[in-house]
């Protein structure tokens, strides 16, 4: 294998590294994802519920001609809460919070008196005091610009017909857009009906100072009780004639915030692996000090590239798998397939592009797209496997992803270059004996690579890690898997983790198993 050659290998290693290393950010904001979906969709095709309406429904509702405008921000008051309910839960699952926002009519206490929504344990418990209401006040259609949207919505939540809701201290949610301007308002109120209460009080005015100061309590239980919405109300609006780009866009604001965390991790990831090898490219005498730096800024910046499209494309497709009606495709969505269809597209891209360049020809082509798709494929379980059985963030996806890409683009070379050809059987000996011995070198490039990335995170515990790692090369090398797992347990134990299996017996007799479990 030339150099360019063994380039590009080690390009496709390291971003099988960066798709395993994504793993954890993508089933997470992915999961986030998919409550826009659900909330588009109105089907929660994973647990199986229906939604009382989504975005879909909401926006097919009929509207009377001669009553447009008020339809229109009826039904996108509906939106709203379609909407927010989805947002919510979608924080709530980045930030790991167990508790989950709910509509009552998803709960099937449809034009509840009181409450839009409830708040959710875990166990699906509905909280006490959680309930809150959602009111898009204030639209005009005479005032389309909405300057005095606030005012109206204010004079609206004064009215009797909210006046249950104070009574029984309901929280009331308003368009974040508006939320400011109305607490400015009521602030504004409650110093004019301040002065004309110590006025009347001053005549002695006892019936006067009895109902200003009402207002003055409504105002301020009405401060109390509101509440910022995450929508504001161009957001609902838009979410009613529009509700795919609507949902779109919140889709692609969670899969920029999971890009951008990849990002980091992968920059981490290339900058560490680039370090290494420009130093030694230096100390070698085959490049000089200044370019080392360039390549290491260069290739620091290329892998955080792949890195955020691997988080941001990954999220998108996660969520949507997730959210598939095929049982298949919702159980593919719990591995790191997301993540590695990513990393094989760029992968594939540049193997292509060196074909159209001509620095390939077909059968060449053909050759190294299955060797990248198999070694992907690869990755992506050993990715699972490896955040399974070392279960801290960022180091098992990473390391199960190199690890697996190259144990399978080892064997897949030895394989394809043995089908490739008949010869004699010595040739055969010494071709599969030169696949193995680099097979044994990217292993030990890969276990140099990762004691730099787990320092950043595992300052002292060196010893674990190299021991558990000498332990998974020798595993690899004898095709030992109960090796393997004894050794990537080894850490799991000395961090406080839970092993899912003590062997390959275990393994295979869960898998037998009729019931789920779950890794």
């Amino acid at each position: 294998m030339d150099k360019k050659e063994e380039k590009y290998r080690q390009k496709d290693i390291l971003n099988a590294g960066v798709a395993g290393a994504s793993y954890e950010a993508v089933q997470r904001y992915g999961e986030a994802a998919k409550q826009h979906y659900v909330a588009y969709s109105g089907v929660d095709h994973e647990s199986g519920k229906t939604l009382a309406k989504g975005l879909k429904q909401i926006a097919d509702e009929k509207v009377n001609p001669d009553y447009k405008y008020q339809n229109t921000h009826q039904q996108a008051g509906f939106s709203a809460e379609v909407k927010d309910t989805a947002r919510t839960n979608a924080e709530h699952i980045i930030h790991g919070d167990p508790v989950r926002k709910s509509r009552t009519d998803d709960l099937g206490r449809v034009n509840d008196p009181l409450h839009d929504t409830v708040m959710l344990d875990r166990n699906g418990n509905i909280i006490d005091g959680s309930g809150a209401q959602m009111k898009f006040l204030g639209a005009s259609e005479k005032d389309p610009a909405g300057k005095e949207a606030a005012s109206r919505a204010l004079e609206k939540l004064q009215s009797k017909k909210f006046e249950k809701y104070l009574e029984k201290d309901v929280k009331i949610e308003v368009p974040s857009d508006q939320y400011d301007q109305i607490m400015q308002e009521a602030e504004k109120k409650i110093e004019r009906l301040t002065r004309q209460l110590e006025k009347q009080k001053s005549v002695g005015n006892a019936e006067q100072v009895q109902k200003l100061q009402e207002r003055i309590d409504k105002l301020e239980k009405i401060r109390k009780n509101l509440r910022k919405s995450s929508v504001s109300s161009k957001e609902a609006l838009f979410a009613r004639m529009h509700p795919e780009l609507s949902t779109a866009a919140d889709v692609i604001k969670i899969s920029h915030r999971a890009g951008f965390q990849t990002a980091g991790s992968a920059a981490l990831i290339g900058g560490s692996v680039s370090i290494v090898k420009n130093l030694v490219a230096v100390c070698k005498g085959e490049t000089d000090p200044d370019d080392a730096v360039k390549n290491v800024a260069k290739e620091t910046a290329s892998t955080a590239a792949v890195g955020y499209g691997t988080g941001f494309a990954g999220t998108a497709l996660k969520g949507a798998m997730q959210n598939s009606k095929s049982e298949y495709v919702r159980a593919l969505s719990k591995t790191n397939a997301a993540g590695t269809i990513v990393a094989t597209a760029v992968s594939a891209g540049r193997t292509l592009t060196r074909y159209f360049k001509g620095e390939l020809d077909g059968v060449e082509c053909l050759e190294t797209l299955g060797e990248q798709g198999t070694g992907m494929v690869s990755s992506a379980m050993f990715s699972v496997i490896g955040q399974t059985l070392i279960p801290i963030p960022v180091v098992g996806g990473l390391i199960g992803g190199m690890v697996g890409y190259a144990f399978s683009s080892a064997a897949y070379g030895v394989l394809t270059q043995a089908l490739k050809e008949k010869k004699l059987a010595h040739e055969q000996r010494i071709q599969i004996e030169a696949a193995c011995e680099e097979h044994i070198k990217i292993i030990r490039e890969c276990r140099a690579e990762m004691e730099r990335i787990v320092n950043e995170y595992l300052t002292g515990s060196m010893d674990i890690f190299r021991e558990s790692f000498t332990g998974i090369r020798n595993a690899l090398e004898l095709g030992d898997a109960d090796w393997f797992i004894e050794s990537t347990n080894t850490i799991t134990e000395n961090f406080g983790g839970e092993v899912s299996f003590s062997s390959m017996e275990e393994f295979n007799a869960k898998m037998m198993m009729g019931s789920t479990f779950k890794l």
